[in-house]
């Protein structure tokens, strides 16, 4: 057997150390870099609850993401927010109040700075009653059915020797 530290060929039996939380097997010399590992630690009861019926439990269902693809943020995003803010009569203090977002984050979207997540921009969709997103056209798919766009061959330029 190996140290796990040093790497040499332990000879006779390897010692338990504690190095950095993690217990390892070392050699003579290398168990000075670590403490002995405690050998009884004291683990809290828990009380189960006794119940009668068996629990049955139910499977969540898992958000479907192919449900979700095919659609983008639409590119003017930041003036349809903007206009949906105005007509209501909304400052962007008040727009992040409502939202319960800060300030620069709704002054960051509207400058086209940052896009939205989509946690925000179903926030804003609800509360400013819009839609920021469209379906891809289909027309962008190739024959092999996958979507045409750059990849990172299409940007990488490779050296040959």
């Amino acid at each position: 057997m190996q140290c796990e530290i040093c790497g040499v060929e332990i000879i006779g039996k390897p010692r338990k150390v504690v190095v950095e939380g993690t217990e390892v097997e070392v050699c003579g010399k290398c168990a000075q870099y670590g403490t002995a590992p405690q050998s009884w630690s004291p683990v809290s009861k828990k009380m189960a609850p006794v119940s009668k019926a068996p629990l049955i439990r139910t499977k969540k269902q898992k958000p479907n993401p192919f449900n979700t693809m095919g659609e983008e943020i639409i590119a003017n995003y930041s003036q349809v927010i903007r206009e949906a803010r105005d007509e209501k009569g909304w400052s962007q203090e008040e727009l992040a109040h409502k939202t319960k977002v800060k300030v620069s984050l709704i002054r960051k979207v509207e400058r086209e700075e940052i896009m939205p997540e989509d946690s925000l921009r179903k926030i804003l969709e609800k509360t400013l009653d819009i839609k920021l997103t469209e379906r891809v056209s289909h027309d962008l798919m190739e024959e092999g059915g996958m979507f045409k766009s750059t990849t990172l061959g299409d940007i990488v330029k490779i050296k040959r020797k």
